[in-house]
């Protein structure tokens, strides 16, 4: 797998139950499955030599993220190596403005856009469309960077960017009820599977929760979505998972935002929540083995991001698990070993349950208390022992 991070990491954790060793590609010794995997080898996924070394005696090679160079994929398909998805595929989730446009051509529903050459372009499509627009990096933008939302014309901007030689796109912003996803997997010789579609909760820019399967969401719309995902990942030719984004704008059409082609954060719900979590699937399709079902564990289930803090936490990570278990016994927590900062992802939860407002709820205070070590909803273990000792007296 090129690329260390959280997602290599618990891709080595389920590579161990098939009897599989990950071989990772980090950019150093800290990164998260870096300090988990016994083959790893150091480089950058933009050395080619680096690469091909790396990539010498592997059955295949996938990845974590989608930013390695389309000329280092396809030396290392031209050397005979199994690259998985493919470089042809994979160019759909690097580049925005080639996706939307393949998107077109399929049939999928989009939102309206154009390519930025100039601050004109913006000018131009804003008095088309209507403004807000949604200015975005073509490449590399995730968690809310490389988008910017313009409510007027603004030419500095634009300038700058371009200037810089980011290349811009910029589309119609959507009148939006919420996102969801849909995650399938697909094998080399075409099998596919599919989860249930999930709701993913955005704050600026970033998803902090999954609610399994989307609340409200009707059978068929649900089902449609799935559709148009399996149907995306053959007329791509994805081999492993894909993720399509999407919104559901307020009158209840669905449009594709965008794609992944690796194990995803809407997918992370499935390491407890389905019978095989994406990473095992995602395993599974790139070593062309049949894929594991996908139905899910519990009615409902609530992945929520732990965030590093807006500043520093008196009590440590260790503490704050302790004092969680005591809490939340059933509360399945995911730590990421990464150094915590603003907004960082260092880790997720997840909870099972019933009732979706439960389990939801549950998920928000254990997120919110080892992102924090605060209770949002004032609880103390401290006050419950007390409280215990008190009715036991």
């Amino acid at each position: 797998m090129i690329g260390a991070g959280q997602l290599a990491r618990m891709t080595h954790q389920a590579a161990i139950a098939l009897g599989q060793s990950l071989r990772v590609l980090a950019a150093g010794t800290g990164e998260p499955a870096a300090q988990v995997c016994a083959d790893v080898r150091a480089g950058a996924a933009d050395d080619l030599a680096a690469v091909r070394a790396f990539a010498t005696g592997c059955a295949a090679v996938t990845f974590d993220h989608e930013q390695v160079p389309q000329d280092v994929l396809r030396a290392l398909v031209a050397d005979g190596v199994t690259v998985h998805p493919g470089p042809d595929a994979l160019l759909f989730a690097q580049d925005k403005l080639v996706m939307r446009r393949r998107l077109s051509e399929l049939g999928a529903a989009v939102p309206p856009f154009a390519t930025v050459g100039s601050p004109a372009d913006v000018e131009a499509f804003g008095a088309e469309h209507g403004w807000p627009v949604v200015l975005k990096a073509v490449r590399g933008g995730y968690d809310g960077r490389g988008v910017w939302m313009l409510d007027a014309a603004d030419p500095a901007l634009v300038e700058e960017l371009l200037a810089a030689g980011t290349p811009l796109m910029v589309e119609q912003a959507v009148p939006l009820r919420r996102e969801l996803a849909a995650l399938v997997a697909r094998s080399p010789y075409g099998q596919a599977a599919a989860w249930p579609v999930v709701e993913t909760v955005q704050e600026a820019g970033q998803c902090v929760q999954v609610l399994a399967p989307a609340p409200g969401l009707d059978e068929e719309v649900a089902a449609g979505a799935q559709r148009l995902a399996l149907r995306l990942a053959d007329a791509l030719g994805v081999t492993g998972l894909l993720a399509v984004e999407l919104f559901e704008r307020t009158d209840g059409i669905l449009l594709v935002n965008e794609l992944a082609m690796r194990p995803h954060n809407s997918g992370h719900w499935t390491i407890e929540g389905a019978r095989t979590s994406q990473f095992e699937q995602h395993l599974r399709a790139v070593l062309d083995y049949p894929l594991g079902a996908t139905t899910p564990t519990a009615p409902a289930v609530v992945m929520a991001n732990v965030l590093g803090a807006d500043g520093p936490v008196a009590m440590s990570v260790d503490e704050r698990v302790h004092h969680l278990f005591a809490r939340f016994p059933d509360v399945k927590v995911h730590l990421y070993a990464k150094a915590e900062r603003p907004a960082r992802k260092v880790g997720h939860v997840t909870v099972l349950g019933d009732d979706m407002a439960a389990v939801r709820a549950r998920a928000a205070l254990a997120a919110h208390w080892l992102s924090t070590a605060e209770w949002a909803d004032g609880w103390s273990i401290h006050g419950a022992e007390a409280e215990k000792e008190t009715t036991n007296a």
